[in-house]
């Protein structure tokens, strides 16, 4: 019986496992990003479409979104819109930055295509996915989100487009901005 009972525990230990990384989005592996919870925001620079420059260090104090994005990538493009309504809207004269880092394409393609989306939120370029590199596996697909904390530390990973997750993304970020 002890046997037993101790095969029921284990197994639900396991389950409690596996359910905490599901619904906190902390099974980063399997999702292709090399950065985990908790870990500090590797440093970078981002070209912003208007030319000017930001770097990891410029983000710091502030609550930070990064959404990594790409003309061609449809999930985005679904995506895309609730960002803007549901997170920038909302949110951006309260301390929220939200940069969207188009991989690889030509400034001229993702001006367009953050007209295309109607989009306010800025796009930054990503020329040869340098950025994405520091955050996922290269080819691990490209619709993302990173959200961080204003010590620089990231706090909640997202990939695909979720209605579950992107809930649990906006809770985090109202407790983030709101405090």
């Amino acid at each position: 019986m002890k046997k037993v009972l101790s095969k029921i525990l284990a197994l639900v230990g396991i389950c409690a496992v596996l359910f905490v990384l599901k619904t906190y989005g902390q099974h980063d592996n399997d999702r292709g990003f090399i950065v985990s919870i908790g870990s500090e925001l590797p440093p970078f620079e981002m070209t912003m479409t208007d030319g000017s420059v930001v770097s990891t260090e410029d983000l710091k104090d502030k609550v930070v979104l990064l959404q990594f994005t790409a003309s061609w990538c449809k999930v985005c493009r679904e995506e895309m819109p609730h960002i803007e309504k549901e997170i920038w809207e909302p949110y951006k004269d309260k301390d929220l930055v939200v940069i969207g880092i188009d991989l690889d394409e030509p400034k001229e393609k993702v001006v367009q295509f953050a007209k295309d989306m109607e989009i306010t939120y800025p796009l930054a370029l990503d020329p040869g996915g340098e950025i994405f590199q520091k955050i996922a596996r290269w080819k691990s697909g490209v619709t993302r989100n990173v959200l961080v904390d204003k010590a620089g530390n990231i706090n909640f990973l997202t990939r695909l487009f979720d209605k579950d997750e992107f809930a649990e993304l906006k809770s985090r970020i109202k407790q983030l901005v709101e405090g």
